[in-house]
């Protein structure tokens, strides 16, 4: 009687470490799988942003994983371009949440994808110390797509977040300002099975990339190999 007893203990400590561990695994599969599907379709990021980008934040708006529309919170993940130049392969991400601003009345209550383009380093650096509302602490537009890229405006071009959203199959540039990111310090620790900072994930190469994030450093590094500056 007291083997069962010791068992169910052990399992009841167990089993909820080992969902926890899965459900921040799955939330990395689905940043691959958005950023797969988006970078496939010619029309969408365009390809001379995305090799401008020292840094991508993608948060798959998969409901029972990821996103809760009412409350404008969205998780995902960012990972960087290695190295100090960010000149280096894509690294292993950092689990991020996205909070607050008029994201809801935007997107009228539709579950979304947002791909954000993180455009140079002070950007980068700033995300993964700390909380930084978009518009103010970082400078911030809605991304150009496709064919648009070439008609950006010099405040998009200045801009050190560039962001997307996908809903209902619609692929746009969405403006977030008045929202916030941040690092998900707490899922960084249930992925990594450790504490560790964001900002030594993502540039200090601290740990090695899990294995839920094959997919999205593969379709990163071969659609955007190379930091491409000023092209």
């Amino acid at each position: 009687m007291k083997r069962i007893s010791a068992l169910v203990v052990l399992l009841s400590l167990v089993v909820p470490c080992v969902w926890a561990a899965s459900k921040e695994a799955k939330r990395v599969e689905n940043a691959g799988k958005v950023m797969e599907e988006i970078l496939n379709v010619p029309d969408d990021i365009p390809q001379s942003l995305l090799d401008k980008a020292t840094c991508v934040i993608v948060l798959p708006s998969v409901l029972k994983f990821a996103f809760v529309v009412g409350g404008n919170y969205g998780r995902g993940v960012m990972t960087c371009r290695s190295g100090e130049d960010f000149k280096g392969p894509w690294g292993a991400p950092s689990m991020m949440a996205l909070e607050g601003g008029s994201i809801g009345f935007q997107l009228g209550g539709q579950a979304t994808d947002f791909v954000l383009l993180v455009m140079n380093d002070r950007g980068a650096n700033g995300i993964l110390t700390g909380k930084v509302k978009l518009g103010a602490d970082a400078s911030a537009a809605a991304g150009p797509k496709g064919r648009d890229a070439a008609a950006a405006t010099d405040v998009t071009m200045r801009a050190e977040i560039l962001s997307y959203s996908r809903a209902r199959g619609l692929f746009a540039g969405i403006s977030l300002e008045g929202s916030t990111l941040r690092p998900d310090n707490s899922a960084n620790e249930v992925l990594y099975g450790k504490e560790i900072p964001a900002k030594d994930i993502v540039l200090k190469k601290a740990v090695a990339p899990p294995p839920s994030a094959k997919l999205l450093l593969s379709t990163l590094n071969k659609k955007s190999p190379k930091l491409i500056a000023g092209k």
